[in-house]
C-alpha cells in the first residue's frame, strides 16, 4: 500500500483526506491517505523517517516553506513563489511543487473568469504570491496587492517584476476606494474583518476569489454577497489544487490527466 498524508497545525479540520480518498477509490486504488498534526520544527525529522511506502505529502502554511530545504527539486511554479505544497518522493529524490497557482487558475475559469487586465489581492503571504502569479498567467497587467503592515509586499513587487507585470503596494484600507479590477483575490484567513467596507463600484465589476472557506462567508464575502457581486468559492481552489496533486501522486506530472478525470473530479466534489 502506498502512503500519503497532508501536513500542518492545526490540520484535525482538513477535507484533503476526504478529497484525496475519494479519487484512489474511483481509480481503484488500494492507497492511504491521512492528516498529520506537524510544525515546521519537526518537519525534517519527519521526512526522514518516511519509509519506501510513502509516496508523498501535501502541506500548509507554513509548511510550504519550511520543506524548500529538505527538497531536491522544485517545479517551476514552486521556484516562483517560494512555496511548495507538495512532495512527491520518486526514486530516492524529493520533487516539490506547488498546485496553488493552478487550483486559483482552474476555480476561475468554472466561475467563467477567464482573463484579468487588473487585479487586486489581499494579503502578502505564499499564497498571495501563488494568486499573484495565477493572475499573470489569466493576462493581468497591473495588481495591487493590499497589506496591513508597510514593506510586507516587497517580495510580491519583486515577483512581480519576474513576472512581466506593474504590482503596487497598498493598504487594506484602500479596498474603499479601488473600483477598477476586474478581479480581487482575498488570501487572509477566514473569518478576518479587514476593517473597511469595500467600493460599490469594485463589488459591481470585480469577482472576488475568497481562499478561505471556513467560515462561511467571510466578513469580506458577506459584502461581496450584499452587494450582488460575482463571489468564487475558496473550496474550488481547494478542489483543483488537490486534483493536480492525484496527478503528480498518480502520474508524477501536474500536467498528465488521471485515468477518467472527470469521474475522479465528481467523486472529489461530492466530498464538499
Amino acid at each position: 500500500m502506498r502512503r500519503l498524508a497532508v501536513l500542518g497545525s492545526p490540520i484535525a479540520h482538513s477535507k484533503s483526506p476526504g478529497l484525496h480518498r475519494a479519487a484512489y477509490r474511483r481509480l481503484g486504488l488500494d492507497w492511504e491517505y491521512i492528516a498529520i498534526e506537524m510544525r515546521g520544527e519537526g518537519l525534517a525529522d519527519f521526512i526522514e523517517g518516511l519509509d519506501a511506502a510513502w509516496r508523498g505529502l501535501s502541506l500548509t502554511m507554513p509548511l510550504k516553506h519550511d520543506v524548500l530545504p529538505l527538497l531536491d527539486d522544485l517545479d517551476e511554479v514552486a521556484s516562483l513563489t517560494g512555496a511548495a505544497n507538495t512532495v512527491l518522493f520518486d526514486d530516492g529524490t524529493r520533487r516539490g511543487f506547488n498546485t496553488d497557482v493552478g487550483g486559483i487558475v482552474r476555480t476561475l475559469g468554472e466561475a467563467g473568469v477567464g482573463s484579468v487586465h487588473r487585479g487586486v489581492i489581499i494579503g502578502g503571504g505564499a499564497t498571495a504570491a501563488s494568486a499573484l502569479v495565477a493572475t499573470a498567467e489569466l493576462g493581468a497587467s497591473h495588481v495591487r496587492v493590499l497589506v496591513r503592515r508597510a514593506g510586507a509586499a516587497a517580495d510580491l513587487v519583486a515577483l512581480g517584476g519576474r513576472l512581466g507585470l506593474v504590482v503596487d503596494e497598498g493598504r487594506v484600507d484602500d479596498l474603499a476606494r479601488v473600483d477598477d479590477a476586474e478581479l480581487v483575490v482575498s488570501t487572509v484567513p477566514g473569518g478576518t474583518d479587514l476593517g473597511v467596507e469595500p467600493c460599490g463600484a469594485l463589488i459591481a465589476h470585480a469577482a472576488l476569489l475568497d481562499v478561505a472557506y471556513d467560515p462561511w462567508p467571510s466578513p469580506l464575502g458577506a459584502s461581496w454577497l450584499a452587494g450582488r457581486g460575482t463571489i468564487v468559492h475558496g473550496l474550488g481552489m481547494l478542489l483543483h489544487q488537490a486534483l493536480l496533486q492525484v496527478r503528480i501522486f498518480v502520474n508524477g506530472d501536474p500536467f498528465t490527466a488521471v485515468p477518467d478525470e472527470d469521474a475522479v473530479l465528481a467523486v472529489m466534489r461530492e466530498t464538499l
